[in-house]
């Protein structure tokens, strides 16, 4: 068989096999808009807040009435004391409280120490903190300032205002951050799960070896459906999804191809070990969530042990996430990403050579 007789051959298996086509193509489009679709808002919203104002102040209204300008929380109520408001959250009527404490609008005007604000959040979503915590500041602030020009103060000394403008995340929002990197996981385990099955199961049936143009031919036909995957990713669901990217296209046209070639290629590898493709399926799918933790975005490597951090690069798919997320999202150049680009270069090197041996040893 040539080569190009079994990258047709491949490709027509991969097309008209129903599990092949539902973890090589029909899984990459789910994903492709499953995924980010509960983070879709991004931002915490409308976050049922009560208040406790012990200051009854001029300032401490003008904060209440503030809240209304963030779309962060929502007061459902003013309550009279802790009790009141601990009640409510045990309820589920409110799911975090404000307490404005005596003499904090004096305090606040004159900028002696003592004023304070409490913030309590319910623990259950523990990345609404943060942006919640934030509009909470820009809103005491907002009010501050209102009160001391219409008290005609200025706030003499205090410095400029400091812009705040994330690179890469514009909007700080958690789809933003999440997607781009955990869309190196999809394209890397479905291209892994299909080709390794598609192997498993030509040892199931005994079919003969394939020889060298052959398995050649098979590994091409993988990687091209693996290459397929990530410009769909990259160019169309990216566009849709209004990802932020400032893609490198010539870099891409570079990078994928490896990053295909040494998927495929570590698939066809690892399916020659099973016997069947349940079988395959079954070992390789638990590896997607350590590889989500292990891969660098979700804790950074340089803070793992050291023959951890050395062992995931392994898995094409930390290469992916140190590539695609700075040619995509940061607009890196050729140069800047050479290192994930020779380790692609250096897995392929390592896999191929293994899977046309293993595959010569396949019985007849």
């Amino acid at each position: 068989m040539t080569m190009r007789s079994a990258f047709e051959s491949t490709l027509w298996t991969i097309l008209t096999t129903r599990d092949l086509m539902a973890v090589a193509i029909l899984s990459v489009i789910l994903y492709a808009f499953y995924y980010p679709a509960p983070y879709a808002h991004q931002t915490a919203q409308a976050m049922p807040l009560v208040v406790v104002d012990d200051d009854h102040s001029a300032m401490s209204r003008s904060i209440v009435a503030h809240l209304g300008d963030t779309r962060a929380v929502r007061v459902i109520a003013e309550v009279p004391d802790m009790a009141a408001a601990r009640a409510a959250v045990r309820a589920r009527e409110a799911e975090g409280i404000l307490l404005l404490s005596s003499h904090l609008g004096a305090d606040l005007l004159t900028g002696r120490p003592g004023a304070g604000i409490g913030l309590w959040l319910n623990g259950t979503y523990l990345l609404r903190a943060e942006s919640i915590g934030s509009g909470m500041v820009e809103v005491v602030e907002d009010a501050v300032a209102e009160r001391r020009e219409a008290m005609g103060r200025r706030p003499g000394g205090t410095p400029s205002p400091i812009l705040v403008h994330p690179l890469f995340n514009t909007i700080g929002g958690y789809r933003d951050y999440i997607f781009p990197a955990v869309a190196n996981i999809i394209l890397q385990q479905t291209l892994l799960f299909a080709s390794a099955r598609l192997m498993a199961e030509r040892r199931r049936r005994r079919d003969p070896r394939l020889g060298l143009a052959a398995a050649l031919g098979t590994w091409a036909a993988c990687a091209t459906i693996g290459i397929l995957a990530a410009f769909f990713y990259f160019g169309f669901v990216y566009w849709v999804q209004d990802m932020p990217r400032a893609g490198n296209i010539p870099a891409l046209l570079i990078a994928v191809p490896l990053f295909a070639g040494a998927v495929a290629a570590l698939g066809l590898a690892a399916g020659t070990l099973f016997r069947n493709g349940d079988d395959a399926l079954k070992i390789l799918l638990p590896t997607s969530v350590p590889l989500v933790f292990l891969a660098g975005f979700a804790w950074p490597l340089d803070a793992m042990p050291r023959w951890l951090a050395t062992l995931v690069w392994a898995s094409p798919a930390t290469s992916a996430m140190h590539l695609f997320t700075r040619l995509n999202q940061m607009g890196a150049t050729l140069d800047e990403v050479t290192g994930p680009l020779l380790v692609l270069a250096g897995l392929i090197a390592l896999y191929l050579p293994v899977f046309l041996w293993r595959q010569a040893r396949a019985p007849e």
